[in-house]
């Protein structure tokens, strides 16, 4: 039996989030009786559970603002190194998301070694360009991504940019990289469209089915939100904006109250968040469309997802989103009024127009991102079965 340690989202069952995505769908698509894996988890106690036929070890973390995740991270490796003390394992693997402990990463690949295994690392997304961060913290992400990169046995990028980026950046460190993106499903809903959940949820909202354009994602600058929202309340249709998400105690959402003054304008509804499955699918289903504005980052389970539901997706113009998109989407850019006309126009798509891009979409997904496709790629991976690229 093969132990795959992954570390670094916050943990399955899944919330929102990229990682977390990722992983409830790597455990849930699990085939092979070779590999064990083993899933670090954010929590208000330190315990262990079962999940998906997969060991979960949660973390109680403190509250020390953007250390929080260096904290937790470097815990659950040492977490790691302390299990295969006792439970020595044959050519183990911890596979770290992100790069948030790069400068003691030399150091655990020296113990982790000792026990026989290897570091694998997805370098996530440029977090060093996160508008979140103050220009210290960010300083520290791309340092600590450098020396992740140098130490890793192998990063496995979840889009090809990303994958280009690791090789064209740090080349004197000649990495081993691969590329293994995220997955989706194109099955339908099981709510139906009379469901008392979904009807529910309308009528909390105000909204009813094809009339309100959809996003879904954390709500942080570098999704540009701001650009959404303005342009949408420059567009010239009947339409509403849902934004699912979670925008509590958010300043950023305090700031475009300000800024945008989108309050005033009754077709923005902030519906706050939606963890039922079904439920979510089938409000992306019903949209008229989906904005999609994330602009760091690689592979988004949200664009995936969206694809996978959603008729007409519209993604910002960013070469990670075009290469998920391809011709299944449509592309807007930041320049004013660009959004606001791509809106107008697909609000009056006609059934032809919107069911071809429908099936684009939804090919896009069968053809390269099938969640039980990447799951298999990874177990290759893991298994050694797998081709990677010397940069």
């Amino acid at each position: 039996m093969k132990d795959i340690f992954i570390i670094g989202s916050k943990g399955i069952p899944a919330g929102y989030g990229g990682f977390e995505t990722f992983v409830e769908q790597l455990t849930r698509y699990k085939k092979s009786n070779e590999i064990s894996y083993h899933v670090a988890c954010m929590g208000e106690e330190n315990r262990e559970y079962e999940y998906q036929d997969c060991h979960c070890f949660q973390l109680k973390v403190p509250k020390i603002g953007p250390a929080k995740a260096v904290w937790y991270d470097l815990s659950a490796f040492f977490y790691c190194l302390n299990y295969l003390r006792k439970h020595p394992s044959n050519d183990p693997i911890v596979y770290v998301l992100a790069c948030r402990i790069g400068p003691f990463t030399g150091f655990l690949k020296h113990l982790l070694k000792k026990r026989g295994g290897r570091l694998f690392v997805n370098p996530d997304g440029h977090e060093w360009m996160r508008a979140k961060w103050n220009k210290a913290i960010r300083t520290y992400w791309k340092f600590s991504e450098k020396l992740m990169v140098k130490h890793a046995d192998l990063l496995i990028c979840d889009s090809k940019n990303m994958e280009q980026y690791i090789k064209d950046t740090y080349q004197k460190y000649t990495p081993e990289t691969t590329f293994i993106a995220y997955g989706a499903d194109v099955k339908k809903s099981t709510l139906s469209d009379q469901d008392e959940a979904l009807l529910k949820w309308y009528a909390k909202w105000n909204l009813k089915p094809q009339e309100y354009y959809l996003i879904v994602g954390r709500f942080v600058p570098e999704n540009n939100y701001e650009t959404m929202i303005r342009e949408f309340m420059q567009a010239d249709t009947d339409k509403k904006l849902a934004i699912i998400s979670n925008v509590e105690e958010n300043p950023f959402y305090q700031k475009l109250k300000e800024t945008t003054g989108f309050i005033s304008d009754k077709r923005i509804v902030f519906c706050q968040t939606v963890y039922e499955e079904e439920l979510l699918k089938k409000i992306r289903e019903n949209a008229c469309g989906y904005l999609h504005g994330h602009e760091v980052g690689g592979t988004n389970p949200s664009l995936l997802e969206a694809l996978a539901s959603t008729e007409v997706n519209l993604l910002l113009d960013v070469g990670f989103n075009r290469e998920v998109g391809e011709d299944a989407a449509l592309y807007w850019t930041k320049e004013t009024g660009n959004l606001a006309a791509l809106i107008e126009k697909t609000a009056a798509f006609d059934k032809e127009e919107r069911n071809a891009y429908s099936r684009k979409a939804k090919n896009r997904i069968l053809t390269a991102y099938s969640k039980e496709q990447i799951a298999e790629t990874y177990e290759k991976t893991f298994l050694g079965r797998q081709t990677s690229h010397k940069g």
